[in-house]
Formats: C-alpha cells, sequence, structure tokens
C-alpha cells in the first residue's frame, strides 16, 4: 500500500488526476478525515473539501509492480512542493 498527499486545487487539476487514475486497473482511492471515496469517481473527488491536501491510497498488491511505479511517479504533478521534495 502506497499512500501520500496530494492537492486539486481546480477543476482542470481534477480532470488530469481522474483520467490518470482510469488508466490504471489497481484501487486508487482518496481519503479525509470523514471520507474515502473512489479516486477514479469525478464525482466523489467533486464531493471533498479541495482546498486542502488530500491522502491518496494506492492498493498496490493487486496491479503489477511496474504499473504502480509508474503510477507512482505521475503524482509528483498532485503533490505539494514539500511532500515532492521530501521524496527526492
Amino acid at each position: 500500500m502506497f499512500t501520500s498527499t496530494i492537492v486539486l486545487s481546480n477543476i482542470e487539476a481534477v480532470k488530469k488526476f481522474v483520467t490518470l487514475t482510469n488508466n490504471y486497473n489497481f484501487p486508487i482511492n482518496l481519503t479525509t478525515d470523514k471520507y474515502k471515496i473512489d479516486a477514479k469517481s469525478i464525482m466523489g473527488i467533486f464531493s471533498l473539501d479541495l482546498s486542502k491536501p488530500i491522502q491518496i491510497e494506492v492498493d498496490d498488491s493487486e496491479a503489477d509492480k511496474e504499473s504502480a511505479k509508474e503510477f507512482i511517479q505521475q503524482l509528483a504533478r498532485f503533490q505539494p512542493a514539500s511532500v515532492t521534495k521530501e521524496a527526492q
């Protein structure tokens, strides 16, 4: 299981994120204090408070490791600058 923090600060970022997540077959969820939603659901994402960072959970146990690694690398564009620097 991979977890990280992402920021979806505008409609365009949400659309790009949902398009990205739908390219992968393994489960991807977004969690907040109250909710856990399917990250492939644009309606679900818009039900969250997007003014705050969101926790992402990737269940890579059902995926081939190469696909999971590729997806995690592509998440960098949605991560806050502080998280991206820590990962390097």
